[in-house]
């Protein structure tokens, strides 16, 4: 009597067929002799750039947690490994938040101290991938490309109108509302756009009696309106509006 044949895996499915996945799955189970081999730094830049080049459906298929679920692995792989839908003429592609075709459109790593984050724009054609470093420095990428900013950058960020990367970091420690508030956090921010028309990444300090505790900035008629706080940009009520150059 034959046994049984087992349901096929469709993640293990799409690990076989996905050679930027397998590439990340080698980097992580090479952890210790890469890191003695790279540094600390040296590792995690490699890391981000291998992450840099995967699917939403890659991230799930290696067992991140996703928009749905941060705390664990996709457990609808039926459903979020099959493709994408395409939307329907004339209308835009919206985030995805599982379980759903093509998996979903942000995925954290809960597992690792490496703490991976990674946000796709909702047509996935743009991708920013966030990756602790040495004491949790974060170290980030859009589209591939090291977004190099003089402090210390958030892990969370998100895509305005598909082109533009929004997060902080740490403002200048002369801005006269400057302090520490725990946990290597500082109290003042500023905002950090990353433009992918252009690679080009702007970062808007704020004035001197601005206070960005929690400063947040939307894109209206072609100018950015800079708030200090979200109480602020649901009053609207900005500091000033800026325009990148």
């Amino acid at each position: 009597m034959r046994a049984p044949e087992r349901e096929a895996d469709p993640w293990q499915d799409r690990l076989s067929r996905s050679p930027e996945a397998r590439a990340v799955r080698q980097w992580w189970a090479d952890v210790a002799e890469q890191t003695a081999r790279l540094g600390e730094d040296g590792y995690c830049e490699r890391l981000g750039e291998l992450f840099s080049r995967l699917s939403p459906r890659d991230f799930a298929a290696l067992g991140l947690g996703c928009t749905r679920r941060i705390d664990r692995p996709c457990r609808e792989p039926l459903t979020c490994s099959q493709d994408p839908v395409p939307p329907p003429a004339g209308e835009r592609p919206a985030l995805r938040e599982g379980p759903v075709a093509g998996a979903c459109s942000g995925f954290w790593d809960c597992c690792t101290r490496y703490g991976v984050r990674a946000a796709f724009t909702a047509d996935d054609r743009h991708l920013a991938v966030a990756v602790h470093g040495r004491w949790s420095r974060v170290m980030l990428w859009v589209d591939g490309i090291r977004v190099e900013a003089p402090s210390f950058l958030d892990d969370v960020g998100h895509w305005v109108d598909g082109r533009f990367y929004v997060t902080t970091m740490a403002a200048p420690d002369d801005h006269p509302l400057q302090g520490h508030v725990g946990m290597g956090q500082t109290a003042i921010l500023s905002l950090v756009i990353h433009d992918v028309a252009t690679a080009a990444t702007h970062i808007v300090d704020p004035e001197p009696h601005e206070d960005w505790s929690f400063p947040v900035a939307v894109l209206r008629d072609g100018e950015w309106l800079l708030y200090p706080t979200l109480e602020a940009r649901d009053t609207d009520h900005p500091d000033r509006t800026h325009t990148l150059r």
